[in-house]
């Protein structure tokens, strides 16, 4: 009689793990957000994720982007905050995945559909039966995303005592200290990463940029700057600068820079050019080379505040070509294309290059 109830007691918690597992209203519920750091709030919507859906996918936004003081946090970094947050049975629930930012939200929205897609677990063969659903809470004009899935359940969770992500980090880069809100796992991680070299990296960017927001902080209202981005490309490479001061000092970036109040666009993107790596051919051919320009305004692209880049594209003949960083550079140099890492561009440099070499005219002997 031992021997059946042993049993009994081992068979009981199976089925109902697998009644519970198959009369949840999902069988994923979506998270999306950038998660910089992963608070309370962030680990409430996931508890209650799991409530709703068998599994939980987390989507890590702005994954795969130099360190700043909006996103000091790598993905692998917020995969360890998330898995630090849950006991080991409920973590086997979540699938965390990196997301990049596209700055276009019809190219987004297909980003995720297509991740979602391809990383659910079951009935793969039958993927329309799959029940999927977003959740999240409409906080402001950063949730905006929660209305662009309307094929999408929805599950809307109410504000975890007003926390948010932006005042913790003004709280630890301004007091170097780790904040309220955040679990044990959470803030001990948080704590060790104060004295890193990163952290005082992060923390120089944060000063100087709260030092240049208050040049224009008495404004009747915040001005919008206008700047220009030179991608030079020949041969396979592409010119770029390294960084001499803040912002993003060190980072690898287009040559570029602001627009003089009196100056065209095209002028100011050949001044700037000259400016920074004293390229030695002529305004005429450096003109003429000109094939194609975009206009990126995604207004988070800049911690400085809210700048719109004209980017121009430049094809130049395969040939040697003197270059020599100066002004605002600490160094110029021809890069491998294939070569470049998103994590060690400035601001969203990245994803200026990757959209311009998309314009490149299919004639072209340059690459």
């Amino acid at each position: 009689m031992v021997g059946v109830l042993e049993k009994v007691n081992q068979i009981v918690p199976y089925y109902r793990d697998f009644i519970e597992m198959h009369t949840k209203p999902y069988d994923y519920l979506i998270f999306i957000g950038r998660f910089q750091p992963f608070h309370l709030g962030h680990q409430a919507v996931v508890k209650k994720a799991l409530e709703y859906a068998n599994r939980v996918m987390i989507l890590v936004g702005s994954s795969y982007q130099p360190r700043s003081v909006r996103n000091p946090w790598s993905f692998d970094e917020r995969k360890e905050f998330i898995r630090q947050s849950f006991v080991s049975e409920l973590f086997e629930r979540l699938i965390i995945l990196p997301l990049v930012d596209l700055y276009n939200d019809a190219k987004w929205v297909k980003l995720v559909e297509t991740t979602v897609a391809e990383n659910i677990i079951e009935n793969q063969n039958n993927s329309d039966q799959v029940k999927i659903g977003l959740i999240g809470h409409s906080k402001d004009h950063s949730s905006y995303y929660l209305s662009l899935f309307p094929h999408w359940g929805a599950v809307d969770v109410s504000s975890y005592s007003d926390l948010s992500a932006s005042p913790l980090r003004d709280h630890y880069f301004t007091f170097s200290e780790v904040p309220n809100g955040l679990s044990e796992a959470v803030s001990s991680i948080m704590q060790q990463f104060l004295q890193t070299d990163d952290y005082h990296y992060l923390k120089s960017e944060y000063e100087f940029i709260r030092e240049y927001r208050k040049s224009w902080e008495l404004a009747p209202y915040p001005p919008t700057f206008v700047t220009v981005d030179a991608v030079v490309v020949k041969g396979g490479h592409i010119l770029l600068i390294e960084r001499k001061e803040h912002p993003g000092k060190g980072l690898l970036a287009l040559p570029g820079g602001f627009v003089d109040t009196h100056e065209r666009l095209e002028s100011a993107l050949l001044r700037e050019l000259y400016e920074e790596t004293q390229i030695e051919l002529s305004k005429e051919m450096l003109s003429s080379s000109i094939c194609a320009k975009e206009v990126f305004d995604s207004p988070y692209r800049s911690a400085r505040g809210r700048t719109i880049s004209h980017a121009y594209l430049l094809v130049l003949e395969d040939k040697s070509i003197e270059i020599n960083g100066a002004d605002d550079a600490k160094r110029a140099f021809w890069y491998a294309i294939d070569e470049i890492d998103p994590e060690k561009m400035f601001e969203d440099h990245a994803h200026i290059i990757r959209r311009m070499l998309r314009m490149i005219p299919s004639t072209s002997t340059s690459l």
